[in-house]
């Protein structure tokens, strides 16, 4: 099981006791303290991906970490956007311009990351015919649409997610792996 089953675990956790049999507040701690290093969503990120749609939880709908992800996910990729001088500041329409490209890079790559599964064959790669499906060649992937430019960005961004959450789910797994069961608090 990766870190990423046993944090999703931990939060569907029906008690939250700390003994030789019950383990549910050691992948929360992980999780915790592998964000005070780098960024600090990899949390979050895997929260809202595969956490809050999860099947015991759709009465609940999944949707209260999804607003702050955007907020800080937003933020990130204007602060690259800036230091990556995706647009170069010359005049105050720039500033505009500037600002709606990270907003859109933002939205499209956090919806891609979160979902980009090929609509036509539900991600599966085959068609209700047991053929490739032609519209993703077989990948399972949804083609990321748009301009050249704005479309490699958006592709940078989603494998910064990628990155970020992995990263992430490495360091709290390593911190799992260095305490003893039940030794972590």
């Amino acid at each position: 099981m990766g870190f990423a089953d046993k944090y999703v675990w931990a939060l569907g956790a029906s008690t939250l006791q700390d003994d030789e049999t019950h383990h549910a507040t050691e992948p929360l701690f992980a999780a915790a303290v592998a964000d005070t290093v780098g960024i600090g969503i990899g949390a979050l990120l895997s929260r809202v991906k595969f956490a809050d749609g999860s099947i015991s939880k759709v009465f609940e709908s999944g949707t209260q970490n999804l607003p702050h992800l955007i907020r800080t996910w937003s933020a990130l990729v204007a602060q690259k956007g800036e230091e990556r001088k995706w647009v170069k500041i010359r005049a105050e329409w720039d500033v505009a311009a500037a600002s709606a490209l990270y907003a859109r890079v933002a939205q499209r790559s956090l919806a891609h990351w979160l979902d980009g599964k090929c609509k036509a064959c539900c991600g599966t790669g085959v068609t209700a015919e047991r053929r490739i499906c032609q519209t993703c060649k077989g990948n399972r992937a949804e083609e990321i649409t748009g301009q050249g430019f704005e479309a490699n960005l958006v592709k940078d961004m989603i494998s910064e997610l990628d990155g970020l959450l992995q990263a992430h789910n490495a360091r709290a797994a390593a911190r799992l792996r260095r305490e003893p069961a039940g030794s972590i608090l």
